[in-house]
């Protein structure tokens, strides 16, 4: 399996450049704040985003200064709202670490991710970079929206599918979309590139969201995450929808019952597990994942070979071969 840093290879000068100049977009004359946020970048993931960026750059020309502040806006403004949502989740762990509002609590973590958001508005602003403000500050926007469309829906436990694409393409597709129009439009790309290729992010994070929810059914997954941490959370993925709607009613009924408990024990857990595969859930949501990929791969597939266009077809593969 191709891993994270056999896609990032073709770019691993400029990410490493990347990451120094992130380091320094965040510094304050604040020593707490240059602490938490030390804390934070020591904890960041696979660099997928800022990857994105400069792999989807190069695909129309050479990645520039303009490259690197959408990169680090879209960093900005996406560890920004991560923090802002373990304080709305309450959630005391990041990535298998403690989440900022578990160290230094709410009022800190809501002001850091503040302080995050403003250094993206004023990195984008100052530099005069206002149509990468507009793409990203699109993307935040229906984040929000996605939020709290799953807030409203999780009540009802009656989420349809349409509603379930709905609110993942806003929660996390719409991210990658930026990141990949973001790379376009910062090397100069028409207008109809950038489209294309918000198209193309988009259709990568629906099949990195399907491949996430999967992960919940999954005994030895390797997210850090026990299986059945969604349903005990309430949330309704494609796996379980599907095997709901496909359900005799009475059966619908008891298992709604027991997703709707607020507490739920190993056995309850188990027995929605096992109605999900017994219906086929599984199946049909990794047949949605594939659809959702083989069209990231035909829109790539357009473009004339390259090593970036190589890097970006494996990123896509890598998505739902990935672990977690």
């Amino acid at each position: 399996m191709t891993s994270a840093e056999q896609i990032k290879s073709p770019i691993k000068d400029e990410l490493k450049a990347f990451e120094s100049f992130f380091a320094n977009t965040v510094k304050s004359d604040v020593a707490l704040l240059n602490l938490i946020t030390k804390y934070v970048l020591k904890r960041k993931g696979k660099q997928m985003r800022p990857m994105f960026v400069f792999l989807t750059a190069h695909l129309f020309g050479k990645s520039n200064e303009a490259t690197n502040h959408g990169a680090a806006l879209i960093e900005l403004m996406h560890t920004a709202t991560l923090i802002h949502d373990d304080v709305v989740d309450n959630s005391n762990q990041r990535r298998g670490f403690f989440s900022v509002n578990a160290l230094w609590k709410n009022k800190v973590a809501v002001l850091l991710g503040d302080f995050l958001l403003s250094r993206g508005l004023l990195l984008a602003v100052n530099n005069g970079h206002y149509d990468l403000l507009k793409i990203v500050s699109k993307a935040v926007e229906e984040m929000s929206e996605g939020e709290l469309l799953q807030i409203e829906q999780t009540k009802k436990l009656k989420i349809t599918e349409a509603i379930y694409f709905e609110i993942i393409r806003k929660k996390t597709a719409v991210l990658l979309a930026a990141c990949a129009a973001v790379g376009a439009q910062s090397v100069g790309a028409s207008p109809e590139k950038v489209d294309l290729m918000w198209q193309l992010g988009e259709d990568l994070g629906m099949a990195f969201q399907i491949k996430d929810d999967l992960f919940d059914f999954e005994a030895d997954n390797q997210t850090g995450k026990p299986a059945g941490n969604d349903l005990q959370e309430k949330k309704m993925t494609l796996p379980l929808i599907y095997a709901l709607q496909n359900a005799d009613t009475s059966i619908a009924k008891s298992i709604r019952k027991l997703v709707s408990k607020d507490k739920k024990s190993k056995s309850d857990i188990q027995q929605v597990l096992n109605f999900v595969v017994q219906q086929g859930g599984l199946e049909y949501a990794s047949e949605k994942m594939m659809e959702y990929q083989n069209k990231a791969l035909s829109t790539i597939n357009s473009f004339g070979d390259s090593t970036y266009k190589q890097a970006i077809v494996a990123l896509i593969e890598y998505t739902i071969s990935r672990k977690k």
